[in-house]
């Protein structure tokens, strides 16, 4: 091996450790989602404190990503991310251990903090650390280390209980092990930040400069109706899986909530691939045709439209986030990207967690079944806002053209 090949070999370990921590704690966040029934039958609480609690967590994600989301830049990201870890476990052992809705409530808080660091500190990280033969590949392997562990999660929290017993134990007890193999590749990755002499942490300004708007608004549009389909997903599918169509098997739900976020790691994989111009209308009108299969899905109680829907909407999603993230950064001025980003992100974790809490309010004055299709309703007309603007935008850009 010459002296080249050894260089990018040593730069491949750490990048790919970090990924794998990346792709471990989101896989964290996701995994109580099958247990969400077992959790019901056995402390007796409603389809609207599942909602509540997953909007906690969504919560405690928005709360990292303001606070924490400059102090890698200047404590290193190497303690930040060590901090997502250690809140990541403290939450295993908390749904470890929990017999009541405090318990779960805190789990599920000090999962969101874990994911809010992760989500900023650990995507920049792995992009610092790609092998220079690698760079092509290195955001899809960021990406697909944050969606496909949040996919990952239901699958094999599903998976555990249905093969093993301690079902509210075991999947929190082999995350803690991933999450201590996680701990090992961050504490032996290389730190890619030097630390100024004088540290100051600033909590992260939500801004959106007057020249960035006509960019931001359809991209945070579509990124709104993309992740209120996640929250949809990973909160409520469990409940219509068993009360509308009678699956109550944690395997099969894990595999139906996962499925959208697999299928958004593809979309965001194939984004390449389309015309830059076309990548966020291509987007939203895949992300739309998925949500009238969920639709679908809802309102004939079948099963094959909870399994082609959220495949179709997740590449859909996937593609359109990709793309509007992109074009927001790139549209951003240097001095306001990070503000940029952050509002944008925010957007994005907002829209799992409000519209889903409004879902479980409805649910209990109607049926489950209406209020899924009321919400498939609201999410396919946000699908067309943001493509009307794109689609004018797009004008406005070929008139203003010589």
């Amino acid at each position: 091996m010459n002296a080249s090949n050894a260089t990018e070999s040593r730069r491949a370990g750490p990048f790919l450790g970090v990924a794998l921590a990346f792709a471990a704690t989101m896989i964290g966040t996701t995994l109580p989602t099958p247990l969400y029934p077992i959790y019901q039958q056995q402390l007796g609480f409603s389809q609207l404190m599942i909602t509540i609690i997953f909007a906690v967590y969504a919560a405690g994600v928005i709360a990292a990503l303001l606070i924490t989301g400059r102090w890698s830049d200047q404590l290193g990201r190497r303690p930040l991310l060590l901090a997502g870890l250690t809140a990541s476990i403290i939450s295993d052992l908390v749904f470890w251990h929990a017999d009541g809705l405090g318990m779960i409530l805190t789990g599920r808080v000090l999962s969101g903090i874990s994911a809010g660091i992760f989500t900023g500190t650990a995507t920049v990280a792995v992009m610092e650390l790609v092998p220079a033969s690698w760079q092509r590949v290195g955001t899809l392997v960021a990406t697909a280390a944050n969606m496909g562990g949040l996919g990952l999660g239901p699958m094999l929290a599903g998976v555990l209980a249905v093969l093993f017993p301690m079902p509210l134990a075991l999947p929190y007890i082999v995350h803690l092990v991933l999450a201590l193999v996680a701990v090992v590749c961050i504490w032996r990755a290389p730190e890619t930040v030097k630390r100024p002499e004088r540290i100051r942490l600033r909590v992260q300004k939500l801004k959106v400069p007057a020249e960035v708007r006509g960019v931001f608004v359809p991209a945070a549009i579509a990124a709104f109706a993309g992740f209120m389909v996640c929250g949809f997903a990973t909160s409520v599918t469990p409940a219509f899986l068993g009360k509308e169509l009678g699956h109550h098997n944690p395997a099969l739900i894990g595999f139906v909530a996962g499925l959208l976020f697999i299928a958004s790691t593809a979309g965001q994989s194939v984004q390449d691939r389309l015309p830059a111009a076309r990548r966020l209308p291509i987007g939203c009108g895949v992300l739309l045709i998925g949500v009238l299969l969920i639709a679908w899905g809802i309102g004939a109680k079948t099963l094959t439209g909870f399994i082609i829907g959220p495949v179709v909407a997740g590449i859909g999603q996937g593609i359109a986030f990709r793309a509007g993230l992109g074009a927001v950064a790139a549209a951003s001025p240097t001095e306001h990207k990070a503000s940029v980003v952050s509002t944008f992100f925010v957007v994005a974790y907002v829209a799992i967690s409000l519209p889903v809490i409004g879902i479980g309010v409805v649910a209990s004055a109607i049926s489950l079944q209406l209020t899924g299709l009321l919400f498939a309703l609201l999410v396919a007309l946000l699908c067309c806002v943001a493509l009307g603007l794109l689609l004018r935008q797009s004008r406005r850009q070929r008139s203003a053209s010589p």
